[in-house]
């Protein structure tokens, strides 16, 4: 069913971006916190709509003939259709932070960005590197972004919610009109910023390094095992501490929050701080000589063995050199 033109009138909707199928991080917590409601807007909507176990409404904005419009012009096209919504709720991601203050300038109202929690009236942000956290009140209709990785979606009630809706989810098609005219950045081309020079929060797989590791240089090798594996590099309070990783790389309740599908730690014992940044990973794994830890009590796949080692011979059988 394709509705031209028709607004939504709702009390929260998430709207997420999707890039040929896939959903930003954060995504399933979005749509989880605007209790399952959500617009996807990009291309292979239909396709991302499949893996969204939280959905339970939904609609899609499909771009128009093969073409990726920008932020810009995805807020203006998108506007007219949501001033009924009272909370837009977007990830927190790359595209999410393009897209949020764009799509709150052409609705004319305020971006409370950085949630960890979205309120009826507001929400609760985050602020100074996770260390407070703010309470703002919006006088009306807002737009937010939600942190990946801080609310987290309880697994049972999604795979509930997903028995309950129909199977397959049917969408409704939205048919924005996307205009021409509006002054957008232009993609020439994405280049890959390496294992430590991407936004971590946003990383899909990560190689998390620990104390146990027992030296910068096997936080070298953990740097070009990332690389070859495309993957981001992040740490615990030990080792960011200790100046072998810098802070911005520090994963936890007072460093970075992140949701990644894949995480890989290497000598990391698994305290509650760093634990508590670390979202839902789809698969973790767990390097360590200490078999009762509770990083590898928490792991999908635990490795007792020396966390040096294992890298070494990762670094080997991968050729990984050269891929820093």
């Amino acid at each position: 069913m394709t509705v031209a033109h028709q607004g939504l009138v709702r009390p929260s909707l998430a709207v997420v971006q999707v890039r040929d199928g896939a959903v930003p991080p954060g995504a399933e917590e979005v749509v989880a916190e605007a209790g399952g409601a959500v617009l996807l807007v990009g291309d292979g909507t239909r396709a991302a709509l499949s893996g969204l176990a939280s959905a339970g409404q939904a609609w899609t904005a499909e771009f128009p003939g093969g073409l990726r419009p920008g932020p810009g012009t995805t807020a203006t096209a998108l506007a007219p259709l949501l001033r009924g919504v009272h909370a837009l709720l977007l990830s927190a991601s790359a595209d999410g932070r393009e897209l949020a203050p764009r799509l709150a300038h052409a609705l004319d109202r305020p971006l409370l960005a950085g949630a960890v929690e979205v309120l009826p009236d507001g929400a609760l942000v985050s602020r100074q590197e996770g260390r407070a956290q703010a309470r703002l009140t919006a006088r009306g209709a807002f737009v937010t972004t939600l942190v990946a990785g801080v609310r987290g979606v309880d697994p049972a009630l999604a795979a509930a919610s997903a028995g309950e809706r129909p199977t397959p989810l049917v969408p409704t098609e939205l048919a924005p009109g996307w205009p021409s005219d509006i002054p957008d950045p232009r993609v020439v081309d994405v280049l890959r910023p390496g294992p430590t020079g991407d936004d971590l929060a946003d990383a899909p797989r990560i190689l998390g390094a620990g104390g146990g590791l027992g030296s910068p240089d096997a936080i070298a090798l953990l740097r070009q095992v990332a690389g070859a594996l495309d993957a981001s590099v992040g740490a615990t309070r030990v080792v960011t501490d200790a100046g072998w990783l810098e802070h911005e790389r520090q994963i936890g309740t007072t460093g970075v929050a992140v949701d990644p599908d894949v995480y890989i730690a290497f000598g990391v014992s698994g305290a509650g701080q760093h634990t508590g940044g670390l979202g839902t990973p789809r698969l973790v794994i767990s390097v360590n000589t200490d078999p009762h830890c509770p990083m590898t009590a928490m792991a999908d796949l635990g490795i007792v063995a020396d966390a040096p080692a294992v890298l070494a011979e990762l670094h080997t059988r991968l050729g990984a050199a050269g891929h820093e």
